[in-house]
């Protein structure tokens, strides 16, 4: 079973810890910089002249992107400090990389370097037997210190951690501060609020919110905070695996009932299913729509983006007058795991050693360091961060606990058909009940 917090309080602990002082004006931490240790680091290299090629799949695709250019400098860098390495990058989206990844895992033909998710996710592929242990490779050049405190449990199963993050994350709107004060309308303080807003804003013209719901965990990673709402905190689902609720629940009906009244009220794009992650973000980072929820590694491409300036955030707000907005969405991030079968495994290792290390400092340098897993050395203001992004560091220290998304908590078969019955949502409107019982039927079908 994997390692787990005593509770997502100390989630949230480990959250608080990236906001650091480095926030204050300057301000830095005490932590060495991670980037900094690279250097004492060995290069990776092999020990023997044999070309190699390692492939490194990825999810940095875009290249508005602050991280699809750190990762190709890094990679750069290391090749370059080892010319018979060849790093070939496999750059997909995340949809496209989690099938793929699925494809290949069944044919036991998993890249060098692949991408999963935390907890309930990856641990079909860790019990295939699919990923090698990092315990070895965590624990060279200080690598294992440079993480946030207890954010590397989530990637462990049997003391044995496979995956190393690349973030850690919280659920928050990012909202278009020009086209809110276009339509007269304030930060809301309730969803229903919100979801007049959301009417307001379509009566003026202005798209209210963005999604790239072809990537179905974007409308679920939505939902799901509205869930925690109207479950007063966290750990609905927990209560459903523990026999304490099910999904007839007035919580999870009357969540699915808001968040249906959002969709009704024109909130997203027309075809918006059709919109994958990418396209779904670019439509708030080119100022076409007024909000956009997603996590907080978001920051780093609207920061570089034509709305720089332009953009605030807010917590997600109560609904029906219920939960506490100090709890968000949770996400321990993507994460890279080793083939097991990997022809190069010495080399691979060595390379996502380096990779990690150079990971914070390379990150902060591009403006794409807000929420990750690592400790983060150095004063984010002065380094020319913006207003928003200095905001989006500022919640984290508010941070009161949350949840996990649903396909990190549920077993795969029982998320998949969650994600596809709140997909549906988006094209047409159902009984919440009725949708309660695609939830149970999926969660009865599935569990063990």
């Amino acid at each position: 079973m994997i390692k787990k917090y005593k509770g997502l309080q100390l989630t949230a602990a480990g959250l608080l810890a990236i906001s650091l002082t480095a926030c204050g004006a300057g301000g830095s931490t005490t932590t060495p910089a991670p980037g900094a240790s690279a250097s004492a680091a060995p290069s990776g290299g092999s020990t023997t002249k044999e070309n190699v090629t390692i492939t490194f799949q990825n999810i940095y695709p875009d290249p508005t992107d602050p991280k699809n250019g750190m990762l190709k400098k890094i990679v750069n860098d290391y090749q370059t400090k080892n010319p018979n390495i060849k790093i070939e990058l496999d750059s997909l989206n995340t949809d496209q990389q989690k099938l793929k990844l699925k494809t290949q895992a069944a044919s036991k033909e998993v890249p060098d370097i692949t991408i999963v998710n935390p907890s309930a996710q990856m641990k079909p592929f860790v019990d295939a037997g699919l990923f090698a242990p990092l315990n070895d490779m965590v624990d060279q050049n200080g690598l294992k210190g440079t993480f946030q405190e207890g954010i590397l449990n989530w990637y462990t199963f049997n003391n044995n951690i496979y995956a190393l993050p690349d973030g850690n994350n919280i659920g928050l709107v990012y909202y278009n501060k020009d086209l809110f004060k276009q339509a007269g309308v304030e930060v809301p303080k309730t969803f229903e609020e919100m979801v007049t807003a959301v009417k307001t804003l379509k009566g003026k013209g202005i798209q209210p919110m963005a999604i790239g719901e072809k990537d179905s965990w974007t409308g679920s990673f939505l939902f799901m905070n509205v869930l925690l709402r109207t479950n007063g905190g966290p750990g609905f689902l927990q209560a459903v695996v523990d026999g304490k609720k099910t999904f007839a629940d007035p919580a999870f009906t009357d969540a699915v009932s808001s968040f249906q009244d959002l969709i009704q009220a024109g909130a997203f794009q027309e075809g918006a299913t059709s919109f994958d992650y990418n396209a779904g973000e670019n439509l708030f980072k080119t100022g076409k729509a007024a909000m956009y929820y997603m996590g907080s590694w978001a920051t780093g491409g609207i920061e570089t983006s034509s709305v720089n300036g332009k953009v605030g955030v807010f917590k997600f707000p109560t609904v029906k007058g219920k939960g506490n907005p100090d709890e968000f969405m949770l996400a321990p991030g993507s994460a890279f795991a080793v083939s097991a079968n990997s022809k190069h495994l010495k080399e691979t290792k060595d390379f996502l050693n380096y990779f990690m290390l150079n990971f914070p400092k390379e990150a902060f340098a591009v403006k794409g360091a807000v929420g990750l897993a690592q400790k983060v050395d150095g004063d984010f203001k002065a380094a020319g961060y913006s207003d928003m992004a200095m905001e989006v560091l500022d919640l984290f220290k508010q941070v009161k606990g949350g949840d996990l998304a649903f396909d990190n908590t549920m077993n795969p078969g029982t998320a998949q058909g969650h994600l596809s019955s709140i997909q549906n949502l988006f094209v047409q409107k159902k009984d919440p009940a009725e949708v309660g019982k695609e939830h149970q039927t999926a969660y009865d079908t599935n569990k063990k």
